[in-house]
């Protein structure tokens, strides 16, 4: 895979949501802010979709290969 075709796949919505909220848990982590309960859950849905989406797309390219 093209380092284009990379960078265009990270510019869609989900991608973007995922690193905001990313960067932000780690600012607040590493700044050693309090974590609401309400953020931490909402993260983990999002990181939950993101990687669970991802895995769903890689394995639909696996059977692709197979058949």
């Amino acid at each position: 895979m093209k380092i284009k075709e990379r960078i265009a796949k990270l510019i869609d919505v989900k991608s973007i949501i995922t690193l905001t909220f990313t960067y932000v848990f780690a600012y607040m982590v590493i700044t050693g802010k309090d974590i609401p309960d309400y953020f931490a859950t909402t993260y983990a849905s999002i990181l939950i979709f993101y990687f669970g989406s991802q895995f769903k797309k890689s394995e639909g390219n696996d059977n692709e290969k197979r058949n």
